[in-house]
């Protein structure tokens, strides 16, 4: 199964509404996952319950999913094994 370009590219539209959605929401007075990654790597998580670890998961996940379908977009295609000759 060969994708064309357009196709691959295209993958990527719904993983990056979900980051300009979901992932940044609430936008104002900063981004929740922001809020929430900044708790984690300079306070090191001190005072954090389980909803709040729930809420990193909710809102890093689409940035996870697009990273994810980046790395498979720009992978390069495998190439084709010739047949075997047949004996």
């Amino acid at each position: 199964m060969s994708d064309s370009n357009d196709d691959r590219w295209s993958r990527l539209a719904t993983p990056a509404i979900a980051c300009m959605t979901l992932g940044l929401a609430p936008f104002s007075p900063e981004p929740h996952v922001v809020e929430k990654l900044r708790w984690v790597l300079v306070d090191h998580g001190v005072g954090m319950r389980p909803i709040d670890v729930f809420d990193l998961f909710l809102h890093g996940a689409p940035w996870v999913w697009l990273a994810v379908t980046l790395v498979t977009v720009l992978r390069p295609a495998p190439k084709p094994t010739p047949p075997a000759p047949s004996t």
